[in-house]
């Protein structure tokens, strides 16, 4: 399928991406723009900005549409979460955003890892806000729990796509554990923000209604990108959706009450993370 005039995008080049990737290798960290292979990658490293993977780089899941690599991960690293804030440090960073693979295989799905990188982060870096968009942690509500206590600025989960897609999209996923747990994570407090792809092959009734579900479950903040096959294996692109009906879809999303929505065919969860949540510390919106 041939891209349209409006998935064209120019490799942004500059001195800062060296820096990034020469900082990135100096500590053993990976980025979810690389392994996931994101077509924003270019341009973030340019800004001087990444998002951290935490956790290995092999995921536990085989969903279809990610490039990660799936199999047998390796032990957690335990020196990770002060190479994540020395980086962020490095980089001057304003606002981290971290999300990881998914780990099945350890008890609490790498929720305390994941504590443990947030808290060494904000003791590092006192003025940045912290993002972490995290797995679905086999819907366990006291690993939910161990990251919310550790006080993040943003809880992230994507659900990805609609529920009827999950078997194909998502194997191994739940749309309604994913549901849950965005549910939880909104009734403790916490800013929650989801975010999913289009282009997989869902109907406009089932866009609405996914919509509908997380704004019940009180997520605010939603992305809503185009999908875009990153290799050979993954889902193929159904559709390529015209940049029209991610405006329409933003107008539907606000007009739901979402307090902040970016859609778009290359809005992505990180992409602009910072952008969103300042609206949020610019308005009364947060407590």
């Amino acid at each position: 399928m041939v891209k349209p005039r409006w998935l064209e995008k120019k490799i942004v080049c500059g001195p800062l991406i060296r820096e990034v990737e020469k900082l990135l290798l100096s500590e053993g960290l990976s980025t979810v723009c690389e392994e996931a292979r994101c077509p924003n990658r270019s341009e973030c490293y340019a800004c001087g900005t990444a998002t951290f993977l935490i956790m290995g780089d092999v995921c536990t899941r085989d969903c279809r549409f990610c490039a990660i690599r799936k199999g047998k991960p390796v032990p957690l690293d335990e020196n990770e979460p002060e190479a994540v804030a020395r980086v962020a440090k490095a980089l001057d960073l304003s606002h981290v955003v971290v999300t990881s693979v998914t780990r099945d295989d350890l008890p609490d799905g790498g929720a305390s890892h994941f504590s443990k990188t947030i808290s060494v982060i904000k003791k590092a870096n006192p003025e940045a806000s912290v993002e972490v968009l995290v797995p679905d942690f086999l819907g366990n509500e006291d690993s939910i729990k161990v990251v919310i206590d550790a006080k993040p600025d943003v809880f992230n989960h994507n659900v990805e796509t609609v529920k009827r897609l999950y078997p194909i999209v998502r194997p191994g996923a739940d749309y309604e554990r994913s549901i849950k747990v965005l549910s939880f994570a909104s009734s403790s407090g916490i800013l929650t923000k989801s975010g999913f792809m289009l282009g997989l092959g869902e109907k406009p009734l089932e866009i609405h209604e996914l919509l509908f579900d997380l704004k019940s479950a009180g997520v605010r903040m939603i992305t809503i990108g185009q999908y875009l096959s990153p290799k050979e294996g993954c889902l193929p692109v159904e559709r390529f959706v015209e940049p029209e009906e991610f405006e329409e879809l933003k107008f539907f999303a606000r007009e739901l009450g979402f307090d902040s929505v970016a859609s778009g065919p290359f809005v992505r969860s990180s992409h602009g993370a910072k952008e969103m949540y300042l609206q949020f510390a610019r308005s009364d919106f947060l407590v």
